[in-house]
């Protein structure tokens, strides 16, 4: 059990650490979800928002991040 709360730990201090910045960075960050590529349709009663961008940005950063714990504390 030792390590799944060794893991529980990392991840509730990642979790706050990237709450925090979005929290202080909140206004410089207003371009997220408006990237090239984000796809946004609005028309009268019907409204379309798929961010495949960001969806990329993130799914590639967090690969970046778990690689990062699995090397060091795995």
């Amino acid at each position: 059990m030792q390590p799944i709360g060794k893991f529980l730990v990392v991840l509730g201090v990642l979790i706050a650490v990237v709450g925090l910045v979005i929290w202080l960075a909140g206004p410089r960050l207003d371009w997220f979800g408006r990237l090239p590529g984000d796809v946004r349709v609005e028309r009268p009663g019907f409204k379309v928002f798929a961010p495949f961008t960001t969806m990329l940005l993130l799914s590639l950063l967090l690969s970046l991040v778990l690689w990062v714990i699995r090397r060091f504390f795995g």
